[in-house]
């Protein structure tokens, strides 16, 4: 076999197959318009002021409770990627409680200069915590309310968050063409330290982190299902790289044969029925898929070398990206789901590996990690598959990898050593705005729900 067994370990746990291309095109002046307008990220955005919530009533806990929702409610909107949000500085010091109390001229004129007006109040209720939230477009002060929702939780800080999030989801979905805001959704990831490695999971923006497993091994490349309902990982708990899958209502592993030799890298097919992942149980890791209970096993890819990190397309569920060096150095390839029209998507114009491809939720973009040949520094890329046009995404910032796309394809997540330790970052699908999440241990191979 021409691949020693530790490099294939080494491949499947760390994910260390990645990327180098070197393509003329990235001097040819191809910028980042064509993409930013692609992904609703476009220059154009929303001026919104956010005032602040006020507390109704004198009750216990509910101050300090509307403060936290005021906090999590601006940095979900700052971070939604559609809205430039009017400084809190120029805002007039009157509270904003009820519609009564806008004053239009004052908050669509300068300085402040809003195009609409996030506002409400906090009171308690039965011993519920209950905010009133409205959005109100200045431009029309004949029919100015565009959301009025009511939010009932209990008076403590996750459900206090989870209010802010879902009045947060409501404007981005409001003000962002439909698409419904990111903001309830989760990131799992691998947590490392004393020669262990262990799966957890925290809240889109980094709150909330705990430990899903315990085995007290190597456990890596956690991978969402469709309905969010398991995650599908890889765990040498048993002394065998194997495909373990965890029921996240039960807390209990679901059945998955154990197959000989290396078994790594799951991908769940978009309709949750199927997993693809690599596997040595042929003599060289391959591409494989199945049923969910591991019935149906199908091999997709016969060459020689390393066949590793499925992807399936999750808008069409008819193809599937992965990583070969079957050329001679990792570069992301394309196939049908069934494994026919099998076609090389990078290319290598001056050496280099490429490895991560992650699929945009439209189907139309493949995120992925680059090292180039000369700088050794790898970097997150993006390619439009339609035409082969690439985009760098990060530059000269430590090493970043493993990107992974929020569901409504605004924002990636990736692992970065940027800050001196492998963490978890999310940013802009352009590349802007980065945001730390993890800083404990080291923290790598992020993925975001579904």
């Amino acid at each position: 076999m021409r691949f020693s067994l530790r490099r294939i370990q080494l491949c499947s746990l760390f994910f260390v197959i990645t990327l180098s291309l070197l393509l003329i095109a990235f001097n040819t002046g191809w910028g980042q318009d064509w993409f930013s307008i692609g992904i609703n990220l476009g220059a154009s955005r929303i001026k919104l002021a956010v005032s602040d919530f006020t507390a109704a009533s004198g009750e216990q806990n509910l101050t300090p409770l509307t403060q936290e929702f005021n906090q999590v409610l601006w940095h979900d909107l700052e971070q939604a990627g559609i809205f430039d949000l009017a400084s809190k500085s120029f805002y007039p010091t009157t509270p904003l409680r009820e519609p009564a109390d806008v004053d239009f001229k004052t908050w669509s004129s300068p300085p402040v200069s809003a195009q609409m007006l996030a506002f409400g109040k906090a009171e308690v209720t039965n011993s519920n915590m209950v905010i009133t939230a409205r959005l109100f477009d200045l431009g029309n002060t004949a029919n100015p309310s565009v959301v009025a929702k009511r939010y009932v939780s209990t008076l403590n800080e996750v459900s206090t968050r989870e209010a802010a999030h879902r009045f947060a989801n409501e404007i981005v979905k409001t003000l962002g063409g439909g698409l419904p805001g990111d903001c309830l959704t989760k990131i799992g990831f691998v947590r490392g330290g004393g020669g262990r490695s262990e799966i957890w999971v925290m809240d889109y923006d980094g709150f909330n982190q705990h430990a899903l497993t315990n085995y007290g091994s190597l456990s890596t490349t956690p991978r969402w299902s469709p309905d969010n309902a398991k995650l599908a990982f890889t765990s040498y708990a048993s002394g065998n790289p194997e495909i373990y899958i965890l029921s996240l209502e039960t807390n209990h592993r679901a059945f998955f044969p154990s197959y000989k030799g290396l078994n790594t890298t799951p991908a769940w097919s978009p309709d949750g029925k199927k997993i693809a992942f690599c596997s040595s149980m042929s003599g060289d890791p391959e591409i494989y898929d199945s049923d969910i209970n591991g019935t149906n096993l199908q091999r997709l890819t016969f060459s020689r070398g390393v066949d590793i990190s499925p992807a399936w397309n999750p808008k069409t569920g008819t193809e599937m990206a992965f990583v070969s060096d079957r050329s001679g150095t990792p570069q992301v390839y394309i196939m049908s789901a069934d494994g026919t029209n099998l076609r090389r998507v990078t290319t290598a114009g001056g050496g280099g590996d490429a490895s991560g491809p992650a699929w945009s939720p439209n189907g139309l973009f493949l995120a992925f990690h680059w090292r180039l040949s000369e700088t050794g520094t790898y970097d997150i890329y993006i390619m439009e598959i339609a035409t082969g046009r690439i985009i760098q995404l990060t530059h000269d910032a430590g090493r970043n990898e493993h990107p992974s796309w929020s569901p409504d394809g605004r924002h990636l997540a990736f692992e970065s050593t940027r800050s001196g330790t492998r963490q978890v970052w999310t940013m802009l699908a352009n590349g802007t705005e980065p945001v730390q999440l993890t800083r404990t241990g080291n923290n790598w191979n992020p993925n975001w729900s579904n």
